[in-house]
């Protein structure tokens, strides 16, 4: 088994994990803006976070994992310009801010649940952390890398000569080829704190040294990873779309206050796409969870489905291939159901290969290549149950748990396949594929097994 690897998006290259505090790992994760649900895009990047979690305390790391809800400063635009997407939500669902917080954030942990994703440690929502941070925007005005403009308290981006490293920005021509707003200096340059609009009625606003406003969407998460998990802690996750502003931001004004890149790894996972077009709460171009739930399909297949793809890789959604992995999932539940009770100790070389590749940067697709070939193994069937179990503390799939669905099947269809096992007894095999066929036609799939008996069950 190797030793964890992971890529570091700061570094642009794979590093062998090692903890700043041996045994002790700190993570920090994105979560949602509240003012919508989650779309099956951004999902696929919890479940990436989710096996990243599961496999550092499966190489025996405690984990402290913190997760964000932004429910204040978000804005329209996610370059500081527009209304807050809490403000804009609000009037369009017909709640408060606040209610609309709670609403979509009780939703956004209803689908992590749905897709078995471990509850963080700690969920921290931006409005309960006020004094945070304006604490952290006055340490950054003390040290000289604010200015004041009639629009807010603003990040001097030019006064930190490493800015815009984690995204590879070309600076200079971001400046010559951009137009700058009257607010801002600079381009590049973001909001601390926004001052409430004289002529407009805010239902989030506080009291701060500068005047009534708001906090700005970047200032959140430094100041409540620094609270939760020091100036410096380990790993550093969201989106792809996370790289070029909101964490480039948020490494900005914690060097500039702190002295540190905030965190010793930075990871993203990247986009899922829907008809070759990246999927947008902004343009109502998204899927929920729930349209798959409708549809009749578990949660748990969207979570397989995910697992085929390495999560640097971006992938493309459809129902074809969404009922592809559903028919693979059901398999895999299938035989380990046939293999009985877990007996034994889980094949060691097996775990071998199967840590190696979880371990080689969280490469699910070869994982799960390794579970397939344990499937096809001759090896002891109590055996290839325990091994299985042990991998799907990674896969979260709820292998155990699974049992074939309980339904009365109709008199005839009984006959139909009572009178196919004994055509294929008699290896009549023309009968058998006739009479299989009948049954499909009413509705049915008999499933030959290793025992003498069929498996019956109804078509999908």
């Amino acid at each position: 088994m190797t030793d964890l690897q992971l890529f570091d998006t700061y570094e642009r290259k794979i590093r062998p994990f090692v903890p700043l505090s041996p045994g002790k790992v700190g993570l920090y994760c994105c979560g949602p803006t509240v003012y919508n649900f989650a779309h099956i895009g951004n999902l696929r990047t919890y479940v990436f976070e989710d096996i990243l979690h599961r496999v550092l305390i499966l190489n025996g790391y405690n984990v402290n994992f913190v997760m964000n809800i932004t429910d204040v400063g978000h804005l329209t635009s996610d370059a500081d310009s527009g209304e807050d997407k809490m403000e804009v939500g609000s009037r369009a669902s017909g709640m408060t801010a606040w209610q609309m917080a709670d609403y979509y954030t009780e939703a956004f942990q209803t689908d992590l649940a749905s897709l078995n994703i471990d509850s963080p440690d700690i969920w921290c929502r931006a409005t309960d952390h006020i004094k945070e941070q304006i604490e952290f925007i006055e340490d950054l005005e003390a040290k000289g890398y604010t200015y004041r403009n009639s629009d807010g308290i603003y990040f001097d981006s030019r006064k930190l000569n490493s800015y815009g490293y984690l995204a590879r920005l070309d600076i200079e021509g971001l400046m010559s080829g951009a137009r700058v707003d009257n607010e801002r200096r600079y381009v590049t340059d973001f909001a601390l704190w926004k001052f409430s609009p004289a002529n407009e009625q805010r239902q989030m606003e506080w009291e701060s040294p500068w005047g009534t406003g708001f906090p700005g969407w970047h200032i959140e998460c430094s100041a409540m990873s620094a609270k939760y998990l020091g100036d410096f802690f380990d790993i550093h996750c969201g989106g792809e779309d996370h790289i070029p502003i909101h964490h480039t931001n948020e490494i900005a004004q914690t060097e500039a206050s702190r002295g540190t890149r905030l965190a010793n790894f930075w990871m993203h996972g990247y986009f899922l796409q829907l008809d070759n077009a990246k999927m947008s709460k902004s343009t109502g171009e998204f899927l929920r969870l729930t349209a798959l739930i409708e549809r009749g399909i578990d949660p748990l297949v969207y979570r397989y489905f995910c697992l085929t793809a390495h999560y640097r890789t971006q992938m493309s959604f459809s129902w074809e291939s969404l009922n592809s992995n559903g028919i693979a999932l059901r398999r895999l539940y299938e035989a380990a159901y046939e293999w009985g009770e877990a007996s034994g100790d889980p094949l060691v070389d097996y775990m071998e290969r199967f840590m190696t590749c979880v371990n080689d940067d969280l490469n699910m697709p070869r994982a799960m290549a390794v579970a397939w070939d344990l499937v096809k193994s001759d090896a002891p069937a109590g055996q290839k149950k325990a091994t299985l179990l042990a991998f799907d503390q990674i896969f979260g799939l709820k292998i155990e748990s699974w049992e074939p669905a309980v339904f009365d099947v109709p008199e005839e269809i009984l006959l139909i396949a009572e009178a196919r096992q004994n055509a294929r007894e008699n290896k009549e095999w023309a009968k058998a594929d006739k009479l299989r066929d009948e049954a499909l036609a009413a509705g049915y799939v008999i499933e030959d097994t290793r025992d003498a008996a069929p498996r019956i069950r109804k078509k999908s």
